[in-house]
């Protein structure tokens, strides 16, 4: 199906001076996170906290980074984790290249992956893409906060967040060559819990919607980032939340580059007992979060973990 114009995803503004747990402000937030989750499994948050040099500074560096001589990019592989290594030269996908780092909001993991691209390393790129992850992370374990709290269970938050590991993988899309517009990446959920995307100005992710509508998803200001649930946070939710079926599909003359942030747990995740009743039988066993990983990279939930 086509593009639904009529149809956007909810914007959310996080940039408001008090929004701290415990004011009216954090807890209309935690009201509009939630059905926005529910509604659309992802949105649009407006987060300010980036400053011009710092988006300057990242995207400049990520067009670095993708120019790279292939050889030197095909150095980023993490033994028998493919979610995490490089991804490129695929005919099925020609427009799309992407690498992982692991422990991605930790300075080590982003300086272990500078020096496997630059042997000298890079220390401009190391501040910037840290500086950049320790935002995006401050937003994932707020928009988490959110969740715990709005479902009734914030005693469990502290531990889910305590064993939570980031991976930030690092997005370029091409040009297509015609002018017809081609698929930038395929169709697919994340195995994450949550996902923080930022990009530069080139719009092209689309998400599909509970109707079967793919929508355009608009980063409307350079302060946009898109918060998405994983397959895990559908689990864990019980299937509250789903997870939104998404793709990127490029059209124009410039690269998109962007950044997306997965929170995986390094724990068993479950559902919570007060997330089960008679209206939300319980659906998914408790699992092992980072053996979703490994199970297959098109795992369905219900075959991993459903009851």
């Amino acid at each position: 199906m086509g593009s639904d114009g009529q149809h956007k995803l909810p914007v959310l503004d996080f940039t408001k001076e008090d929004l701290k747990p415990g004011t009216n402000s954090w807890l209309s937030t935690c009201r509009s996170v939630r059905q926005a989750f529910e509604e659309h499994g992802c949105f649009v948050v407006v987060y300010d906290k980036a400053s011009d040099e710092l988006r300057n500074g990242i995207f400049g560096h990520l067009k670095e980074l993708f120019d790279l001589p292939t050889e030197t990019k095909r150095g980023n592989i993490y033994e028998g984790m493919p979610l995490k290594s490089y991804v490129g030269q695929n005919p099925n996908i020609p427009l799309h290249e992407s690498m992982g780092i692991d422990e991605g909001t930790t300075l080590e993991g982003i300086q272990r992956f500078a020096e496997k691209m630059w042997p000298s390393g890079n220390h401009q790129f190391c501040k910037y893409l840290f500086e950049y992850a320790k935002l995006a992370e401050e937003l994932d374990s707020m928009v988490a906060r959110m969740i715990f709290e709005s479902y009734g269970v914030l005693a469990y938050y502290d531990s889910y967040i305590g064993s939570t590991s980031y991976l930030l993988r690092l997005l370029a899309h091409k040009a297509p060559e015609q002018v017809e517009p081609q698929l930038g990446f395929l169709a697919h959920t994340d195995k994450s819990f949550t996902t923080i995307l930022h990009q530069n100005h080139v719009n092209a992710l689309m998400v599909e919607t509970k109707n079967g509508n793919w929508i355009d998803v608009d980063f409307s200001s350079p302060t946009s980032f898109v918060v998405m649930a994983g397959d895990a946070l559908m689990a864990w939710s019980n299937d509250r939340i789903k997870s939104p079926n998404h793709k990127v599909w490029m059209n124009g003359s410039e690269t998109r580059y962007s950044l997306g942030l997965f929170a995986f747990s390094k724990g068993i995740l479950q559902v919570p007992e007060e997330l089960i009743d008679e209206e939300h039988p319980l659906q998914y066993k408790p699992f092992d979060h980072l053996g979703l990983l490994n199970f297959t990279y098109v795992a369905n939930m219900k075959d991993y973990c459903g009851v």
